[in-house]
Protein backbone atom coordinates (compact mmCIF):
# COMPACT_ATOMS: atom_id res chain seq x y z
CA UNK A 1 0.00 0.00 0.00
CA UNK A 2 1.01 3.58 -0.72
CA UNK A 3 1.52 6.19 1.75
CA UNK A 4 0.66 9.26 -0.16
CA UNK A 5 1.37 11.41 2.97
CA UNK A 6 3.23 14.37 2.21
CA UNK A 7 6.67 14.69 3.99
CA UNK A 8 7.40 16.74 6.39
CA UNK A 9 9.64 19.53 6.11
CA UNK A 10 10.83 22.73 8.22
CA UNK A 11 9.87 25.56 6.64
CA UNK A 12 13.29 26.71 8.41
CA UNK A 13 16.55 24.94 8.85
CA UNK A 14 20.20 25.11 9.91
CA UNK A 15 23.01 24.77 11.97
CA UNK A 16 24.47 26.83 15.40
CA UNK A 17 28.70 26.57 14.75
CA UNK A 18 30.68 25.97 17.36
CA UNK A 19 33.73 26.45 17.62
CA UNK A 20 34.28 28.36 14.27
CA UNK A 21 32.57 26.03 12.87
CA UNK A 22 34.41 22.55 14.31
CA UNK A 23 31.29 21.55 15.58
CA UNK A 24 27.67 22.40 14.29
CA UNK A 25 23.74 21.90 16.08
CA UNK A 26 21.08 21.13 13.94
CA UNK A 27 17.85 22.91 14.48
CA UNK A 28 14.38 23.17 12.55
CA UNK A 29 12.01 25.92 12.97
CA UNK A 30 8.22 24.82 11.85
CA UNK A 31 5.95 27.95 11.54
CA UNK A 32 6.13 31.69 10.16
CA UNK A 33 6.98 33.23 13.25
CA UNK A 34 3.95 34.37 14.34
CA UNK A 35 3.04 32.65 17.08
CA UNK A 36 4.28 31.51 20.52
CA UNK A 37 7.16 28.71 19.92
CA UNK A 38 7.43 25.98 21.89
CA UNK A 39 10.60 23.30 21.98
CA UNK A 40 10.60 19.86 22.22
CA UNK A 41 13.57 18.64 23.60
CA UNK A 42 15.26 15.00 22.45
CA UNK A 43 15.36 12.06 25.09
CA UNK A 44 18.82 10.94 24.79
CA UNK A 45 18.91 8.48 21.81
CA UNK A 46 16.34 11.12 19.57
CA UNK A 47 16.64 13.11 16.39
CA UNK A 48 14.52 15.99 15.32
CA UNK A 49 12.41 13.58 13.07
CA UNK A 50 11.31 11.72 16.08
CA UNK A 51 9.15 14.20 16.98
CA UNK A 52 7.45 14.61 13.67
CA UNK A 53 4.46 12.52 14.03
CA UNK A 54 3.40 14.46 17.18
CA UNK A 55 3.43 18.25 15.45
CA UNK A 56 0.16 17.90 14.67
CA UNK A 57 -0.13 18.33 18.94
CA UNK A 58 0.71 21.33 18.35
CA UNK A 59 0.29 23.29 15.32
CA UNK A 60 -1.41 25.18 13.72
CA UNK A 61 -1.50 27.12 17.77
CA UNK A 62 2.09 26.97 18.12
CA UNK A 63 5.50 26.97 16.30
CA UNK A 64 7.73 24.28 16.87
CA UNK A 65 11.54 24.54 17.17
CA UNK A 66 13.32 21.56 17.35
CA UNK A 67 17.14 20.79 17.81
CA UNK A 68 19.75 17.55 18.02
CA UNK A 69 22.22 17.62 20.28
CA UNK A 70 25.41 16.95 20.09
CA UNK A 71 25.96 13.39 19.24
CA UNK A 72 22.32 13.44 17.46
CA UNK A 73 20.48 13.45 14.31
CA UNK A 74 22.82 16.19 12.10
CA UNK A 75 24.65 17.55 14.95
CA UNK A 76 28.36 17.28 14.94
CA UNK A 77 29.24 13.29 16.77
CA UNK A 78 32.94 13.69 17.70
CA UNK A 79 33.80 11.41 20.89
CA UNK A 80 34.52 14.50 23.01
CA UNK A 81 32.88 15.47 26.48
CA UNK A 82 29.49 17.37 25.51
CA UNK A 83 27.64 19.54 28.74
CA UNK A 84 23.86 19.34 29.88
CA UNK A 85 24.31 23.37 30.53
CA UNK A 86 25.88 23.74 27.32
CA UNK A 87 23.28 21.83 25.56
CA UNK A 88 20.58 24.87 27.35
CA UNK A 89 23.06 27.49 26.05
CA UNK A 90 23.03 26.42 22.93
CA UNK A 91 19.22 26.70 22.45
CA UNK A 92 19.45 30.38 23.74
CA UNK A 93 21.76 30.97 20.77
CA UNK A 94 19.47 29.52 18.80
CA UNK A 95 16.55 31.55 19.90
CA UNK A 96 19.07 34.58 19.05
CA UNK A 97 19.31 33.15 15.84
CA UNK A 98 15.89 33.53 15.09
CA UNK A 99 14.54 35.97 17.09
CA UNK A 100 12.89 34.59 19.80
CA UNK A 101 12.14 36.05 22.96
CA UNK A 102 10.93 33.68 24.96
CA UNK A 103 9.75 29.56 24.79
CA UNK A 104 7.45 27.09 26.55
CA UNK A 105 10.12 24.15 26.79
CA UNK A 106 8.62 20.58 26.75
CA UNK A 107 11.12 18.00 28.56
CA UNK A 108 10.59 14.50 28.53
CA UNK A 109 13.50 11.99 30.25
CA UNK A 110 16.74 13.53 29.39
CA UNK A 111 15.55 16.24 27.40
CA UNK A 112 14.04 17.90 30.78
CA UNK A 113 17.50 17.87 32.12
CA UNK A 114 17.89 19.95 29.55
CA UNK A 115 14.43 21.73 30.50
CA UNK A 116 15.59 22.26 33.86
CA UNK A 117 19.01 24.05 32.91
CA UNK A 118 16.72 26.32 30.49
CA UNK A 119 14.72 26.87 33.75
CA UNK A 120 18.12 27.76 36.34
CA UNK A 121 19.91 29.60 33.88
CA UNK A 122 17.72 31.15 31.55
CA UNK A 123 14.20 31.27 32.89
CA UNK A 124 13.67 34.83 31.64
CA UNK A 125 13.07 33.06 28.27
CA UNK A 126 10.52 31.07 29.11
CA UNK A 127 6.80 31.25 29.31
CA UNK A 128 6.56 27.70 30.93
CA UNK A 129 8.11 24.65 31.80
CA UNK A 130 7.23 21.26 31.64
CA UNK A 131 8.90 18.10 32.60
CA UNK A 132 8.27 14.34 32.68
CA UNK A 133 10.46 11.52 33.81
CA UNK A 134 13.49 13.49 35.72
CA UNK A 135 14.86 13.94 39.02
CA UNK A 136 16.84 16.84 40.24
CA UNK A 137 18.26 14.51 43.72
CA UNK A 138 21.03 12.26 44.20
CA UNK A 139 19.13 9.07 43.58
CA UNK A 140 21.56 5.63 44.21
CA UNK A 141 18.85 3.25 41.82
CA UNK A 142 18.95 6.08 38.97
CA UNK A 143 23.14 6.06 39.16
CA UNK A 144 22.95 2.36 39.07
CA UNK A 145 21.05 2.87 36.15
CA UNK A 146 23.13 4.88 34.25
CA UNK A 147 26.24 2.59 35.24
CA UNK A 148 24.50 -0.24 33.32
CA UNK A 149 23.78 1.36 30.73
CA UNK A 150 27.25 2.64 29.91
CA UNK A 151 28.49 -0.77 30.54
CA UNK A 152 26.95 -1.85 28.00
CA UNK A 153 27.66 1.15 25.37
CA UNK A 154 31.26 0.70 26.41
CA UNK A 155 31.40 -3.31 25.78
CA UNK A 156 31.94 -5.27 22.79
CA UNK A 157 29.83 -6.53 20.18
CA UNK A 158 26.94 -8.18 20.97
CA UNK A 159 26.69 -6.15 24.03
CA UNK A 160 24.86 -3.15 22.91
CA UNK A 161 22.84 -5.29 21.03
CA UNK A 162 22.01 -7.17 23.99
CA UNK A 163 20.89 -3.99 25.41
CA UNK A 164 18.53 -3.23 22.87
CA UNK A 165 16.61 -5.82 23.93
CA UNK A 166 16.70 -5.15 27.99
CA UNK A 167 15.57 -1.11 27.48
CA UNK A 168 12.11 -1.05 26.09
CA UNK A 169 11.18 -3.41 29.19
CA UNK A 170 12.65 -0.46 31.15
CA UNK A 171 10.77 2.28 30.04
CA UNK A 172 7.36 1.15 29.02
CA UNK A 173 4.40 0.82 30.86
CA UNK A 174 2.05 -2.60 30.37
CA UNK A 175 -0.65 -1.40 28.15
CA UNK A 176 1.83 0.17 26.07
CA UNK A 177 4.41 -2.56 25.97
CA UNK A 178 1.29 -4.75 25.26
CA UNK A 179 0.39 -2.93 22.18
CA UNK A 180 4.13 -2.93 20.76
CA UNK A 181 5.39 -6.46 21.82
CA UNK A 182 6.13 -8.24 18.79
CA UNK A 183 6.81 -7.22 15.50
CA UNK A 184 6.26 -3.38 16.11
CA UNK A 185 8.80 -3.12 19.14
CA UNK A 186 11.36 -5.02 17.16
CA UNK A 187 10.92 -2.50 14.64
CA UNK A 188 11.92 0.06 17.03
CA UNK A 189 14.37 -2.01 18.16
CA UNK A 190 16.46 -2.33 14.94
CA UNK A 191 16.07 1.51 14.18
CA UNK A 192 17.62 2.20 17.69
CA UNK A 193 20.08 -0.29 16.74
CA UNK A 194 20.95 1.01 13.51
CA UNK A 195 21.07 4.44 14.22
CA UNK A 196 23.86 3.79 16.74
CA UNK A 197 25.58 0.68 16.77
CA UNK A 198 29.53 1.89 16.11
CA UNK A 199 28.66 5.52 17.59
CA UNK A 200 28.04 4.20 20.86
CA UNK A 201 31.02 6.86 21.91
CA UNK A 202 27.47 9.44 21.27
CA UNK A 203 25.30 7.57 24.11
CA UNK A 204 28.47 7.25 26.39
CA UNK A 205 29.06 11.19 25.96
CA UNK A 206 25.66 12.22 26.21
CA UNK A 207 24.99 9.85 29.20
CA UNK A 208 28.52 10.94 30.87
CA UNK A 209 27.36 14.96 30.30
CA UNK A 210 25.03 13.60 33.59
CA UNK A 211 27.82 13.24 36.02
CA UNK A 212 28.74 17.47 35.92
CA UNK A 213 25.16 17.60 36.29
CA UNK A 214 24.40 15.24 39.44
CA UNK A 215 27.59 16.81 40.95
CA UNK A 216 25.98 20.43 40.58
CA UNK A 217 23.30 19.40 42.71
CA UNK A 218 25.26 17.81 44.95
CA UNK A 219 27.19 20.98 45.86
CA UNK A 220 24.12 22.97 45.84
CA UNK A 221 21.11 20.96 46.58
CA UNK A 222 19.18 24.18 46.53
CA UNK A 223 20.47 24.57 42.93
CA UNK A 224 16.66 24.89 41.49
CA UNK A 225 14.67 26.26 43.81
CA UNK A 226 14.91 29.52 42.13
CA UNK A 227 12.99 28.91 39.36
CA UNK A 228 9.28 30.89 39.24
CA UNK A 229 8.42 29.61 36.30
CA UNK A 230 5.38 27.73 36.17
CA UNK A 231 6.02 24.54 36.10
CA UNK A 232 4.07 21.37 34.63
CA UNK A 233 5.22 17.47 36.46
CA UNK A 234 3.68 14.87 33.64
CA UNK A 235 4.41 11.62 35.93
CA UNK A 236 3.64 8.18 34.61
CA UNK A 237 2.58 5.73 37.37
CA UNK A 238 4.05 2.96 36.17
CA UNK A 239 7.48 4.85 35.18
CA UNK A 240 10.11 2.09 36.39
CA UNK A 241 13.18 3.99 34.81
CA UNK A 242 12.71 7.38 37.47
CA UNK A 243 9.49 6.04 39.57
CA UNK A 244 6.80 8.61 40.56
CA UNK A 245 8.26 8.56 44.50
CA UNK A 246 11.66 10.12 43.11
CA UNK A 247 9.67 12.48 40.38
CA UNK A 248 7.31 13.62 43.34
CA UNK A 249 10.64 15.39 45.18
CA UNK A 250 10.90 17.95 42.29
CA UNK A 251 7.83 19.54 44.22
CA UNK A 252 9.80 20.02 47.60
CA UNK A 253 12.28 21.73 44.87
CA UNK A 254 10.56 23.51 42.23
CA UNK A 255 8.15 26.44 44.34
CA UNK A 256 5.67 26.90 41.18
CA UNK A 257 5.07 23.21 40.07
CA UNK A 258 2.42 20.97 40.28
CA UNK A 259 2.16 17.85 39.59
CA UNK A 260 -0.05 15.14 37.25
CA UNK A 261 0.09 11.52 37.51
CA UNK A 262 -0.54 9.70 33.86
CA UNK A 263 -2.50 6.40 34.79
CA UNK A 264 -0.91 3.68 32.71
CA UNK A 265 1.69 5.45 31.56
CA UNK A 266 5.83 4.31 31.92
CA UNK A 267 8.28 6.67 31.46
CA UNK A 268 7.55 7.76 27.81
CA UNK A 269 4.52 9.66 28.75
CA UNK A 270 3.81 11.80 25.44
CA UNK A 271 3.85 8.15 23.65
CA UNK A 272 2.19 5.98 26.03
CA UNK A 273 -0.94 8.71 26.79
CA UNK A 274 -1.18 10.93 24.13
CA UNK A 275 -5.23 11.66 25.25
CA UNK A 276 -3.77 12.81 28.44
CA UNK A 277 -0.54 14.26 27.75
CA UNK A 278 -1.01 16.73 25.19
CA UNK A 279 -4.24 18.44 26.41
CA UNK A 280 -2.12 19.14 29.76
CA UNK A 281 0.61 20.77 28.27
CA UNK A 282 -1.74 22.61 25.76
CA UNK A 283 -3.57 24.10 28.88
CA UNK A 284 -0.32 24.99 30.42
CA UNK A 285 0.88 26.75 27.24
CA UNK A 286 -2.50 28.66 26.99
CA UNK A 287 -2.57 29.77 30.76
CA UNK A 288 0.43 30.25 31.46
CA UNK A 289 0.39 29.09 35.30
CA UNK A 290 -0.80 25.64 37.02
CA UNK A 291 -3.60 27.26 39.34
CA UNK A 292 -5.61 24.43 37.44
CA UNK A 293 -3.74 21.81 38.28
Amino acid sequence: MTDHRSPIIPDRNGFLLLDDGARRVYWEYFGAGQREVVVMLNGVAMSTRGWYRNLAELQPGYDVLLYDYLGQGRSSQEDEPVGIDAFAEYLVRIMDTLGIERIHPVGVSYGGFIAAELGRLFQDRLHTLTLSGILLTRETQFQMYQDLSLLFYRSPDPAFEIYTHYMYEKIFGEAFAGRLYGDKLERMRQAFFADYHGKEHCLVRLTEAQNPFFARIDADPALYRGIQTPTLLLTGDQDRAIPPWQQAKLLEILPNARQLILPGSGHMTYMERPDLFWPAVRRLFAEKSVDWV
